[in-house]
């Protein structure tokens, strides 16, 4: 990198740290919904976007979601649609791993490729002055991968090394023998990375194949958030993601919808560590369920509010089981869940376990107090405006809004229903959702007593 792209990149990076700081007090003072306007936009092109004219910053953030991810997958090659998204800036059209990363280096910009369970992520960050070179760039990397051979085993190596890794490391051990056991015949069952044999098997052909399939303009949802207007946001949308099929080939739609119904009970696997990781679990609740919001805030008190958490005034403050422990809502797009995990000594497992029952049970019968609601709606309204201090977190945002089908005026009535929620609300969702006799447990370690 030339001295003078360095210090370009450290003046732009020090510009915008400041200018975040200015927005973020501006948001917490007004309140998110009052800080920004968005529209939905469609671009010359026909592409649909949600758009955020935010001038204060001389930068743009781009955002698109391909549905589909690693659901996309073969049962029997799972790691494919990862190995695609890890590969896409490495190298495209005329311009090898090195000259793509030069030249990105050049226009200081920054891109992001991930593939989860449901979705293929795009993110970048592009300065308004080298706005139009940079979506160039990015629209060679997702429309003329090269995926050169050379890249492919590089990245091989990288992701069998990692496979191997978490053959040792309990997490993710317990992570994906949870979902394999729930999962046993869907690609939510296979490890989104792959598996040494996956991954050793996967070859160009079916990197293009996969390629082909998942970045559509029929999965894609776009956002676009910085200093442009309208009309200059359409055109970025069109140069980036115009050359791109406007449908998925016939057959590539994602494995047929299954029903969470992981088995109940407990999988022990023996790994030689001194603390035991358990994942518990069961059937969830839908984003679009009318009581999602409900059991969202039940959530915070049982297990998602960090040490205000019914589960860690139990398992930590109280008894010191276990350093931590926590509590989610997974919303797999075809199987919904809820699930808990707790990290502690072995002699320690089974009485953590129990305790964590215990509370599961506890919220399932009698629901939250009027304290315990209250506390979790100041947290949650509070901190809601934290979400849109940047252009990258508000770009993501209204992509994770069209995901859900949230509607453009999420942003200003999500704390509204937020406030709206009652501890009648919580007791009804926590009866329907909570089935303590229903939890799935995968512990891996060297549990004593169970």
């Amino acid at each position: 990198m030339t001295a003078i792209t360095s210090s370009r990149i450290d003046a732009a990076a020090r510009r915008m740290l400041a200018l975040s700081a200015g927005l973020l007090v501006a948001l917490v003072g007004t309140g998110a919904g009052a800080a920004i306007e968005i529209t939905e936009r469609t671009s010359p092109g026909g592409i649909l976007f949600w758009h955020v004219e935010e001038p204060a910053i001389p930068m743009v953030a781009f955002e698109v979601r391909f549905d589909g991810g690693a659901a996309l997958d073969s049962v029997t090659r799972p790691g494919v649609a990862r190995m695609v998204t890890a590969l896409l800036d490495e190298g495209a059209g005329e311009r090898d791993a090195l000259a793509f990363a030069v030249e990105k280096e050049r226009r200081s910009a920054r891109f992001g490729f991930s593939t989860g369970r449901d979705g293929a992520s795009v993110s970048a960050r592009m300065l308004v002055d080298e706005l139009a070179p940079s979506a160039a760039l990015l629209a060679e990397a997702l429309t003329a991968p090269r995926f050169d051979g050379e890249a492919l085993e590089r990245e091989r190596r990288r992701r069998l090394s990692s496979i191997r890794q978490d053959a040792t490391d309990p997490d993710s051990l317990a992570r994906n023998a949870w979902y394999a056991r729930a999962f046993p015949d869907h690609p939510y069952g296979q490890p989104a990375k792959g598996t040494v044999a996956s991954v050793e098997a996967i070859t160009v052909d079916d990197i293009r194949a996969m390629h082909g399939r998942l970045m559509t303009l029929d999965r894609a949802k776009v956002a676009v958030v910085g200093a442009i207007d309208a009309d200059g946001a359409g055109a970025l949308v069109d140069s980036i993601l115009g050359g791109l099929p406007a449908v998925a080939p016939e057959g590539a739609a994602p494995a047929a919808p299954v029903d969470p119904a992981p088995p109940s009970g407990m999988e022990i696997i023996d790994l030689a560590v001194p603390q035991s990781v358990a994942i518990l679990g069961h059937a969830g609740i839908a984003r679009d369920d009318p009581d999602y919001i409900a059991a969202y805030v039940m959530n915070h008190v049982l297990g998602g509010g960090g040490f205000s958490s019914r589960l860690m005034t139990e398992v930590r403050e109280k008894r010191g089981l276990a350093y931590g422990t926590y509590s989610y809502l997974s919303d797999l797009t075809d199987a919904p869940l809820v699930l808990a995990s707790v990290s502690t000594a072995n002699e320690r497992v089974a009485e953590s376990l129990e305790v964590i029952r215990a509370e599961w049970t506890r919220m399932a019968e009698n629901g939250v107090s009027a304290e315990e609601l209250d506390k979790a709606k100041r947290y949650l309204t509070g901190a809601f405006p934290l979400r849109f201090d940047t252009n990258s977190k508000i770009a993501g945002f209204l992509v994770a809004a069209q995901v859900a089908e949230l509607g453009i005026d999420y942003v200003d009535i999500r704390n509204g229903l937020i406030e709206a929620v009652s501890v009648e609300d919580i007791r009804r969702v926590a009866r329907r959702l909570l089935q303590p006799e229903a939890l799935s447990v995968t512990v891996v370690g060297q549990p004593a007593g169970l």
